[in-house]
């Protein structure tokens, strides 16, 4: 089959590798009928994300229909059109009957090299390193499911893919950063980052009650886009300071909730941290530019809450961690506990109460990948969001 391959900083590849096979009684195998390119994949194609090995499939925002099925699974049937949430979870274990899924105890095999990186082990994610289960992901024409029976959500039939693909993360990741900011009734919410999750997450601060919703990059087709679909008001970080922009917006107070939309690899025009920042991340003496992190702790309001849904990889510096405890700040941040939120979300895309496709700016095939995957890094040709089916 063909698949979009790892092979090292900067170098991804269209390359044909064995198709996958039944290895549990648990699986299925899915023929991928659409995939898209993730900002979090941007971590690994950039080098941020150790572990990777030369030839991994990337990819974990996967579609497509059940061609086989293990003999220990019973939800499932060939024919079936699934989406696959990006983490992976047994359903069993402590972590999953809390329904805290990216934390799944059983499903990352690599647990140990996890455990010594971050005191323990969260799920085994597709495509995204052996530190996290050296999974295959599907950017490609085929794709194993583990725990198939937990995971995949049935789509009805006449739902086109676009609609539903991005169940499988950047939809509940948005949803669950805005729910994890607390909001009440009339709050101001301040999203860094107009990229796809930040995009979702202004929506969804809408649907739980938001009052206000700003939104800070410096990307005009992005702004334009939180404008336009996200109703929101802008702050374009090359033209103002951020922190002084939103003490004007909210009368010195502060946002009632920050959401960090973008994690590990921010920029911040010509600021002192973020210069700093990129210059250690490029000599490997850092492996985080957490200068939206800092921004949103010095702007958030007393007693206010910080929502993390950006990735990051490592150890973080010069964090202003006084500004955070002194102001009452409370920070919530995780993977999304996407099996969570599949089954509400998908009424909402079926009830019409959003349609999910507004993101998408650009469609491929998987041959057309790694030219896009510069193209999304860049933030050139408009690029927002890349859809390809295999």
């Amino acid at each position: 089959m063909k698949a979009l391959c790892w092979h090292g900083k900067g170098d991804i590849r269209c390359d044909t590798v064995p198709d996958p096979t039944i290895q549990d009684a648990g699986d299925v195998v899915i023929k991928v009928t659409s995939c898209a390119i993730c900002g979090s994949d941007l971590h690994l194609f950039d080098g941020y994300m150790p572990t990777m090995e030369s030839g991994d499939i990337l990819g974990h925002e996967t579609m497509g229909e059940v061609v086989e099925v293990g003999s220990g699974v019973t939800k499932l049937k060939v024919g079936d059109r699934v989406v696959v949430p990006f983490n992976i979870a047994c359903g069993e274990c402590f972590f999953c009957k809390k329904s805290m899924f990216s934390l799944c105890d059983r499903s990352n095999p690599n647990a140990e090299m996890a455990r010594k990186a971050m005191g323990h082990s969260p799920s085994g994610l597709f495509g995204y390193s052996h530190m996290l289960g050296g999974y295959a992901g599907g950017q490609a024409e085929f794709l194993r499911v583990p725990f198939a029976d937990v995971g995949p959500i049935k789509i009805p039939d006449g739902i086109p893919d676009e609609q539903v693909l991005f169940l499988s993360d950047i939809f509940p990741t948005g949803y669950m950063a805005a729910e994890n900011a607390e909001i009440e009734p009339g709050d101001t919410v301040a999203v860094w980052g107009c990229g796809p999750v930040g995009q979702f997450a202004m929506q969804s601060a809408w649907m739980l009650g938001a009052g206000r919703v700003i939104a800070i990059d410096n990307v005009p087709e992005r702004l334009q886009m939180a404008a336009t679909y996200g109703k929101a008001e802008l702050i374009n970080f090359d033209e103002v300071d951020v922190y002084d922009r939103l003490m004007e917006m909210t009368k010195g107070r502060g946002p009632d909730r920050c959401i960090d939309a973008v994690g590990a690899e921010a920029h911040a025009g010509g600021s002192v941290d973020a210069v700093v920042d990129k210059v250690k991340a490029a000599m490997f003496l850092g492996t985080d530019r957490p200068h939206v992190l800092r921004e949103a702790i010095m702007s958030c309001r007393k007693g206010g809450t910080l929502s993390v849904p950006g990735v990051y990889v490592g150890f973080l510096d010069k964090l202003p961690f006084g500004a955070l405890m002194n102001k009452g700040i409370t920070i919530r941040t995780g993977q999304t506990h996407t099996h969570r939120y599949l089954a509400p979300l998908l009424e909402k895309i079926l009830d019409g109460e959003i349609d999910p496709t507004f993101v998408i700016t650009h469609r491929a095939t998987l041959e057309e990948g790694p030219g896009l995957y510069e193209k999304f890094r860049d933030k050139t040709d408009g690029c927002i969001k890349v859809v390809m089916t295999p």
